[in-house]
């Protein structure tokens, strides 16, 4: 039987847009209450089953609290938790609220925490009992905060924070901020009819998430609650989740992945899902992953080559029918070895902050294809996306390198408002004529529609007149089995202007030496091409990232001038 797909997009559209459309309803009211959203695992294994209507009953009480601290639709709430029941109780409760989530990383210290807040405009920072201490008074963090706090998540009643002494350069403790999570939620009631949902509109703003600034200042994207329909239609079409899967997304809901579809979109189709409540370990994957028979993975690549590294723990009996990566190029070794360690070849998917996914090998039946290794895949339905030549606002020729956009006349999903408070930088986004939006990334397009990423377009290496991306030649680097991981750069060269030069890490018991060096040099030249070879090869412990796992590249430059 045919499917189509485009008509499936259209009627998600129509679920999520429209003037009296209430988030809290999309995300909960409208499941059965019976229902599991969330299973919550902890570090121990042992889990609790969150259902839908013990999620309502207890955002509601959330709202009612927020509505008490003064919280008002359109107000933004920042959130500074871990994966966890507290975590989607406050967000329902913020969203039912009609007010705006401003997600912070429990990874960021306080500069970022305090850029964050200041850009949003947060009155309310709801924060884990073991992140307080980011948020007092500091270098960072202002005296007098135009933010309240409320403290979630056990912890005990004698629990202090360090607070700057004016009188010393010493740290003085004080009692934990008077304001608790557990405490708002038992003394509002249900009954208060500032519980009732309140309905923003499809155009609505739902979340103000931050890009991770690789290349500059984070930028503010504000999400209204249409795009769910996006972040639904990837979930279906590209992740394949079915009703039955037990679907595991280890992304941090601190960042678009985690947050749009370990959050957003179980909650919008109302599919169980697991959230880790632990910190993330190559051994407690491999366990939660066959304890709780997991059916359907996506990750990060920085996941999978953890797991990778330590596949001597992987169980033999793992039940993963799906696969799936996002948030930085997979390299082709990664999956080969999930072929034979995880029973199925993880996909490669390729998406933004500012719209979700994009370009994917997709795994639903009407979609899915075999790929060229290497390759992100083809344009999701609700989407269409070209490789723009360098020099003109017209498609390259199949094949040649050029400027990875999204045709904003021909992609109903597309959702994007612009940056916040930003109009220059949105604008740089858009061709002169605004028909095309360009992504940053720079890559090719084969005759059969499949993309290849090369590298973001400021990280594309001019060498003597060739244009070289270093995805290829780090996926050369990472076929050594001495090598983790592998990063290229270029550095600036009077003949040639720019040459390579890549940052090698290597496994454990392993060292850098001039003959290694030559051996990965000559791997490039022979796998790849004899002119695009690093020129130095560093070899180092890690590679300078973001907290979302990208590789921080002007910082390495930096490192290869010195």
């Amino acid at each position: 039987m045919t499917v189509d797909l485009n008509a499936r997009v259209r009627e998600l559209l129509q679920t999520y847009d429209g003037p009296d459309i209430s988030a809290a309803d999309m995300l909960c009211d409208r499941h059965p209450a019976d229902r599991v959203a969330f299973t919550i695992v902890d570090a121990d294994l042992t889990s609790t089953d969150l259902t839908y209507g013990e999620l309502r009953e207890r955002s509601q009480r959330c709202a009612v609290a927020l509505a008490d601290l003064g919280v008002q639709p359109g107000d933004r709430v920042a959130t500074l938790m871990s994966k966890s029941a507290d975590l989607v109780v406050a967000l329902l409760g913020i969203w039912r609220r009609g007010a705006v989530h401003v997600p912070l990383f429990t990874a960021f210290a306080a500069p970022a925490i305090a850029f964050r807040l200041a850009a949003s405009g947060a009155t309310i920072v709801i924060a884990d009992i073991d992140q307080a201490t980011k948020l007092v008074p500091s270098d960072d963090i202002p005296a007098d905060p135009p933010w309240r706090v409320v403290i979630a998540g056990d912890g005990p009643e004698s629990a202090r924070v360090q607070v700057p002494d004016a009188s010393s350069t010493q740290a003085t403790t004080a009692p934990m901020p008077p304001l608790r999570f557990a405490d708002l939620l038992a003394t509002h009631s249900v009954d208060d009819p500032r519980a009732a949902a309140v309905a923003v509109g499809g155009d609505g703003l739902l979340v103000q998430l931050f890009t991770s600034g690789t290349t500059g200042t984070p930028k503010g994207v504000p999400i209204p609650v249409r795009a769910l329909a996006a972040f639904h239609a990837y979930q279906e079409f590209s992740l394949e989740v079915r009703p039955d899967d037990v679907y595991w997304n280890a992304a941090d809901p601190g960042w678009a992945y985690g947050l749009y579809w370990a959050i957003l979109s179980p909650l919008a189709s109302g599919i169980r899902s697991l959230l880790l409540h632990a910190a993330f370990s190559a051994p407690l994957t491999w366990q939660v992953l066959e304890r709780f028979g997991v059916t359907n993975f996506t990750a990060a690549p920085t996941v999978y080559r953890a797991l990778r590294a330590d596949s001597a723990c992987a169980p033999t009996d793992l039940q993963l029918r799906r696969a799936s990566s996002a948030g930085e190029p997979l390299t082709p070794d990664v999956v080969t070895w999930s072929v034979e360690t995880l029973g199925v070849a993880v996909r490669d998917h390729y998406g933004q902050t500012e719209h979700g996914m994009l370009i994917c090998n997709s795994w639903h039946d009407a979609l899915r294809v075999e790929a060229p290794a290497g390759s992100m895949g083809r344009t999701m339905p609700g989407w269409h996306c070209a490789v723009l030549a360098d020099d003109a606002d017209v498609e390259a020729p199949i094949g040649e390198l050029g400027r990875v956009a999204i045709d904003t006349e021909h992609s109903p999903l597309l959702w994007f408002l612009g940056y916040l408070d930003a109009p220059e930088r949105t604008a740089q986004r858009y061709t002169a004529d605004g028909r095309w939006y360009l992504t940053g990334d720079a890559g090719s397009q084969d005759a059969d529609g499949f993309f290849h990423f090369s590298a973001r377009d400021d990280d594309v290496i001019i060498m003597a007149g060739y244009r070289i991306g270093p995805f290829e030649v780090e996926s050369v680097l990472v076929l050594d089995e001495r090598v983790v991981e592998a990063a290229v750069v270029g550095m600036p060269d009077e003949l040639r202007g720019e040459v390579l030069e890549a940052f090698v890490v290597l496994r454990n018991g392993f060292e850098g030496s001039a003959e290694l060096e030559t051996e990965l040099q000559t791997l490039v030249k022979r796998k790849f091409a004899a002119h695009a070879y690093p020129r130095k090869v560093h070899f180092v412990n890690a590679l300078p990232k973001t907290p979302s796992g990208k590789v921080q590249r002007f910082i390495l430059r930096q490192q290869g001038v010195r």
